[in-house]
């Protein structure tokens, strides 16, 4: 008996075909495994995103800038972004802290002396990156294997920051805080965009915890979020409700590494009030 495909296997690999060909023709996908002026290769192709962002809006570039959050950062693209802007390079001795990689279990989670003493003083500042997936050391970044809203992560996350000294006023929180988080997508609009809208309003939650005010830092632009959202009225109305009352400068951003056809946008936040 001879087997005829379904027409739902073809479409599959239909669908397979049209991305593997997008990827060829992607400058950006090439860009990625290719080291650039700094001799670093980006682990993801969002990195360029945030390359873009900061180039023209130079939020990471103060040197009041010092404490950096990445939420959601697996696999990395991100937090080596925000590492070289504060200095930190690609060093082929980047180490694990054990204890973070192994989550609670330690009975001192703050004992991080095999990642701290001769890794810190290189760059300037800490990037805490937290991710429920696992990533590869990245010099200068401290990782959090861990839901990012589970309070024993927070507390870890302040503590880390204090025990550095790097914050101003040794509250342990942060100068900026970047999001490229997104749910799986399912393919049902609705559902996509309820999650994009949760995410939002559960790291600006996080934010209210964790920013340092424009008025501590003692810039009106300081105190910075970037965070992804997905276009759609429901998370226009979430800009003009929570955060144009919350900052001194919101914009909306489509950086152009951001593929045409995605739904996808950044809202730029500066200026945090607390």
């Amino acid at each position: 008996m001879s087997f005829r495909p379904s027409a739902i296997l073809c479409a599959k690999k239909a669908s397979s075909k049209v991305w593997l060909a997008r990827q060829a023709r992607d400058p950006y996908v090439k860009l990625r495994a290719s080291p650039d002026i700094a001799n670093i290769s980006y682990r993801s192709r969002s990195a360029f995103k945030l390359l873009e962002i900061d180039d023209k809006w130079r939020f990471l570039t103060p040197h009041d800038v010092n404490v950096v959050l990445d939420l959601g950062s697996a696999p990395g693209g991100w937090s080596q972004v925000v590492a070289h802007k504060l200095g930190w390079g690609d060093r082929p001795d980047a180490r694990e802290s054990t204890v973070l990689r192994d989550g609670w279990s330690a009975a001192n989670p703050l004992d991080i002396s095999e990642s701290s003493g001769d890794d810190f003083g290189r760059g300037r500042g800490i990037i805490v990156a937290v991710d429920l997936l696992r990533m590869a050391p990245i010099p200068g970044v401290q990782f959090i294997e861990a839901d990012f809203l589970a309070p024993q992560t927070e507390a870890l996350i302040r503590a880390l920051v204090t025990r550095q000294g790097v914050d101003g006023d040794g509250k342990g929180q942060a100068d900026v805080i970047i999001c490229d988080m997104a749910g799986n997508s399912t393919g049902n609009m609705f559902h996509d965009i309820e999650s994009s809208l949760e995410i939002c309003t559960s790291v600006l939650d996080f934010t209210k915890r964790h920013l340092r005010s424009a008025a501590a830092i003692g810039r009106n632009m300081g105190g910075v979020l970037l965070i992804k959202h997905f276009v759609h009225p429901l998370l226009h109305h979430f800009r003009t409700q929570h955060l144009v009352p919350n900052f001194n400068d919101v914009r909306y951003i489509k950086p152009n590494a951001s593929r045409t056809e995605s739904k996808e946008g950044y809202f730029l936040c500066r200026g945090w009030k607390g």
